[in-house]
């Protein structure tokens, strides 16, 4: 499945890599046509069969993948198979401009080397099944975000569709014009709930991980919630009042080689099986980079041994 408007690869390179796998495998190859498309095609992929499913893309590509697999009905195999074990495994060849999913998978950054891993799995059977984490009705591979992070990449977004390329320093620019100008840093609105807890409230923004690192600057990883993993619930990270100097001091530990975010001002909860956010007003809603639009409440839920890997 390719995304042809993925940032790092090109049409030639699209070919080598569809020669490289037909070599090895029995390959139909789908190109995606609008934001959505690669829902309907992974959906109807599973439905027919298909034993496994290769994105080339960025995150947003496999966001789109991993929800149409989940929400497709497989044909039935043999009592004793896992709900993974029905659906088609997914291997990723990092296309996009920060391919976190795979990275965090232990791929190579660049989608040649990411293509040669690929079919050396491919050959040795060598998988992997993960967790994922569920927000309402759709489903994430490895952050989401409620509030100021989710508001920057809204941000990130709208410079893209005026022709910026995605970078660091456009990144960094739109968290600074966020944070300054457009959060109400003193009257935190959100409040997190869960069963059998007290909740937690007065929260400024939030983040969520189903694996580690959050992202990456570069090479370098960014980790608000370093123990968070494909094995385990979900982690989060919430942020009460966005005071200059405690919110500069903890985005700064997020850099740490040893990271361990804490203080007066932060929220710390490992490995959450399910939990809601609520907000008394609308906050922007992002799932693996992607900006979902503004919501008062969401309720997310870890799925444990979810999806086949190959990495």
């Amino acid at each position: 499945m390719v995304n042809p408007k993925a940032t790092t690869t090109s049409e030639r390179s699209r070919d080598v890599l569809v020669r490289a796998l037909r070599s090895e495998v029995d390959l139909s190859v789908r190109y995606t046509r609008r934001r959505g498309h690669a829902t309907d095609l992974a959906r109807e992929a599973a439905e027919e069969g298909v034993d496994v499913v290769v994105t080339l893309g960025g995150d947003g590509t496999v966001n789109e993948v991993v929800n149409g697999l989940m929400t497709a009905q497989p044909p039935t195999l043999p009592n004793g198979a896992t709900p993974a074990e029905r659906l088609p495994a997914l291997a990723t060849v990092p296309g996009g401009s920060t391919n976190v999913f795979a990275r965090a998978l232990g791929l190579p950054r660049d989608w040649p080397d990411g293509t040669s891993m690929i079919l050396e799995g491919l050959r040795l059977g060598r998988y992997r099944t993960i967790g994922l984490g569920r927000a309402d009705d759709r489903y994430f591979t490895f952050c989401a975000g409620f509030g100021v992070d989710a508001a920057v990449i809204h941000r990130v977004e709208q410079a893209r569709r005026r022709g910026r390329v995605s970078t660091p320093a456009l990144y960094f620019r739109s968290t600074v014009a966020q944070y300054f100008l457009n959060s109400d840093r003193r009257h935190p609105a959100i409040s997190l709930e869960r069963p059998g807890e007290p909740a937690e409230g007065e929260l400024a923004t939030v983040i969520i991980q189903n694996t580690a690192p959050w992202t990456y600057l570069g090479d370098r990883e960014v980790n608000p919630n370093p123990e968070a993993s494909f094995d385990l619930g979900l982690d989060v990270l919430a942020l009460r009042q966005l005071r200059v100097a405690s919110t500069t001091r903890t985005v700064t530990q997020f850099f740490s080689r040893t990271p361990d975010p804490h203080g007066r001002q932060v929220l710390r909860l490992h490995d959450v099986a399910e939990f809601t956010l609520v907000s008394a007003r609308p906050q922007a809603f992002q799932l693996d980079g992607d900006y979902l639009g503004e919501r008062e409440k969401v309720r997310f839920t870890s799925i444990p041994a979810a999806l086949r890997v190959i990495c």
